[in-house]
């Protein structure tokens, strides 16, 4: 099994400008195999092998960086390549901009090239990084590879996957429970809670279009510029900082609680573009949450169960089961002829719980 652990680090001035050369050469090798795949392409209608290794000869200044950060590149170019020629209609991988300002490289470990101790983080051609390290890493932890990213308010962070062995014991669900997904509360279980997100990109919108529109008036090139793109960035880094640590602590919450959690399987991009609620669903983040709360139950031995999204949570009886075929989406309390009156999503909810626990019971024993 694997897991990864985010650290801050400290570099110094010579560290950062190594840091800046390997993004720069990261980028540049990607957009330079890119360009020839595309254009070996066009002439041929084939794909192109190419390798970091065939434009050091040219650009010598790529042996002054990791090798390993420019094959890394290369795996992420062919990934996204492949994925071209498996569906064409999505077409040729992006290029990447120099003016990103979140930059990002990984390295692998091999033969002792990086290692972690007494405060500092060894790496290959940078040598050593100081590091905040928040959490010790047990013993039997192997270590495999190293992101190193750049956050656009200028912080640096590396994440180090690590490997381990594990057996992790299947839990039987004893409790379970339902949770529907709700715009305004980001869900609503099957016992009747709601979650309540705080929605912190909506509490601080106003402040940042107001630096939005100090940005914009600023003279692009200037320091000024530069001063208040900063500004802007760290507010968008708290927004995003208080989002995950509200989601992160209620999905260990719910983690702990119930032995397998039932939900559908939503496509949470495909409901930002079809009802034009992108910033809202983007805010809400169900999405993030979803995945926070599947490492974590898989951790414990516990299950997360997904539903198919067509099915009729919402208009099917929580009791009887019955179908209500028109139900519009201003009826807020599901009304059955069988007498059952309860809240629209705490129905829906309870559903989800009843139709999980079916596919429980038709996997086969471990």
């Amino acid at each position: 099994m694997n897991k990864a652990y985010k650290f801050r680090i400290y570099p110094n001035a010579g560290q950062q400008i190594l840091f800046a050369k390997t993004f720069g050469c990261v980028r540049f090798i990607y957009n330079r195999m890119l360009a020839d795949k595309i254009e070996y392409y066009n002439q041929t209608g084939k794909k192109l092998n190419n390798t970091p290794a065939q434009y050091k000869k040219e650009f010598e200044w790529l042996k002054e960086v990791d090798s390993l950060a420019l094959a890394n590149a290369q795996i992420n170019l062919q990934t996204a390549y492949n994925n071209f020629f498996r569906d064409k209609k999505t077409g040729f991988p992006r290029f990447k901009s120099k003016k990103h300002n979140r930059q990002s490289y990984t390295t692998n470990h091999v033969n002792g090239n990086i290692s972690l101790k007494d405060g500092y983080l060894k790496l290959p051609k940078i040598g050593q990084v100081k590091i905040k390290q928040h959490r010790q890493i047990p013993n039997n932890y192997i270590l495999k590879a190293v992101t190193i990213s750049k956050t656009p308010t200028g912080k640096y962070f590396a994440s180090i996957l690590f490997e381990y062995q594990d057996q992790i014991q299947e839990i039987k669900p004893v409790n379970i429970v339902g949770l529907d997904f709700s715009m305004k509360e980001l869900f609503v279980s099957s016992d009747g809670e709601f979650a309540n997100h705080p929605k912190y990109y909506h509490k601080a919108v106003e402040r940042l279009a107001k630096e939005q529109r100090k940005l914009s008036k600023c003279q692009k090139g200037s320091k000024n510029r530069e001063k208040q793109r900063i500004k802007l960035a760290k507010l968008y880094e708290k927004v995003a900082n208080q989002r995950k640590d509200f989601l992160h602590k209620l999905s260990r919450q719910i983690t702990n609680a119930y032995d397998a959690v039932c939900i559908e399987d939503l496509s949470m991009k495909g409901m930002s573009q079809a009802l034009n609620f992108g910033k809202s669903i983007a805010d809400n983040s169900f999405g993030m949450f979803t995945s926070f709360l599947d490492y974590k139950l898989r951790e414990q031995g516990k299950q997360l169960v997904k539903i198919d999204k067509w099915f009729p949570s919402s208009k099917t009886c929580s009791k009887c089961g019955k179908k209500k075929e028109n139900l519009s989406l201003s009826e807020r309390v599901f009304q059955c002829e069988c007498g059952n009156m309860l809240d629209r999503d705490i129905n829906a909810a309870i559903n989800i719980k009843n139709e999980g626990m079916g596919l429980l019971l038709a996997q086969p024993n471990p």
